[in-house]
């Protein structure tokens, strides 16, 4: 069963990126963890659509959609929202089909420097969003102040009780699918 991993954002250096490969470490599935700024897309318009079609490189991340079993996706908070950028791939996945995640597991995270872990884009996701393209949300969790929280050089969570609560959801993210 093969799983497929990415965060939301653009930044080369994206803490949801580097907490979506703690997470892929921690799994007994085969992961595949994909970088979102390798699927350049123009932002989207119908204009652009109608004159060019939809970019070949939608096509090909919705083909790596279409290969997995389950997602594990970490959403990228700007000013209490999803990002311009994770926004833009969403829309042109949607133009290819409109349900795109339709029976994907999917496992929703969020982190941010500070203590709310972009909890506000995660929401959004996990109530709102990804239910429109037929995501099945499994797990979905907030882990706040990732500097504080994170031990980069060990690899581990520093807060007890966040690493309690982290390895739930993952065992029942696993369990799930």
């Amino acid at each position: 069963m093969k799983i497929l991993a990415f965060a939301g954002s653009n930044s080369s250096t994206s803490i949801n990126h580097q907490l979506i490969e703690f997470m892929a470490s921690k799994m007994t599935s085969e992961v595949e963890i994909i970088h979102l700024t390798n699927y350049q897309l123009p932002i989207y318009s119908e204009d652009y659509e109608k004159d060019h079609g939809i970019p070949t490189e939608a096509l090909v991340l919705k083909n790596k959609i279409d290969e997995c079993k389950a997602l594990m996706v970490s959403v990228n908070e700007h000013n209490s929202m999803i990002s311009a950028f994770f926004k833009n791939q969403m829309d042109w996945l949607s133009r290819v089909d409109a349900k795109f995640l339709n029976n994907k597991k999917v496992l929703l995270t969020s982190t941010s420097p500070g203590e709310r872990g972009g909890k506000l884009a995660l929401e959004f996701v996990k109530d709102h969003y990804f239910a429109r393209f037929g995501a099945q949300i499994i797990e979905a969790f907030s882990f706040p102040s990732f500097q504080d929280n994170f031990d980069m050089e060990n690899q581990s969570i520093k807060d007890e009780i966040l690493a309690l609560g982290f390895q739930e959801v993952m065992t029942n993210f696993q369990q799930q699918i």
